[in-house]
């Protein structure tokens, strides 16, 4: 597990804006105009690139040209594609920071050893980082706070969370 994923994505698009081929972009980078630093970023089957341009901001997304798309039709037809840098361009990280590719996949213990699920989502509304974990006897999806108290150890090269939950929020 130690390094990762290959490639992580960096943005999806969201959809044409006007009538030019411009489109809504939604960036996942902790600055989101970064996006556009991390050189061609290509979809999921690796099977188009685009170079990006910021041409400003929308509503809960950046605008942007990306070569090769000229008109609304081309813009709309790449909507919800996600887009992808190769690993070695992002920055390495302090040791107590991680992408939320690399926690994505790792099984959550409890500090006495016992398996709480998986990792299959990692959001954040504005108030910090939750962790989405599914499991057997698990109802619905965990949201589990990413803060030092609640997950005091990630070991990424074992493949592993420990967390220590608060009161409740398991069954």
């Amino acid at each position: 597990m130690s390094g990762g994923p290959e490639r992580v994505c960096l943005g999806a698009v969201a959809g044409a804006y006007g009538v030019r081929g411009e489109v809504r972009l939604k960036s996942f980078t902790a600055v989101p105009e970064d996006i556009a630093a991390y050189g061609p970023l290509e979809t999921e089957d690796g099977t188009r690139r685009f170079e990006i341009t910021l041409t400003g901001h929308a509503a809960k997304a950046l605008t942007a040209r990306l070569d090769g798309v000229r008109d609304k039709t081309a813009a709309d037809a790449l909507r919800g594609t996600r887009l992808y840098a190769p690993r070695d361009r992002l920055p390495a990280l302090p040791e107590d920071e991680f992408y939320h590719a690399d926690l994505i996949g790792l099984d959550v213990h409890d500090t006495g050893g016992a398996r709480l699920g998986r990792v299959r989502a990692v959001h954040n509304h504005g108030a910090g980082d939750l962790l989405e974990i599914h499991g057997a006897g698990l109802t619905t999806p965990v949201l589990l706070p990413f803060t030092e108290t609640t997950v005091p150890t990630v070991d990424l090269d074992a493949g592993r969370i420990v967390a220590d939950p608060p009161e409740g929020l398991f069954p």
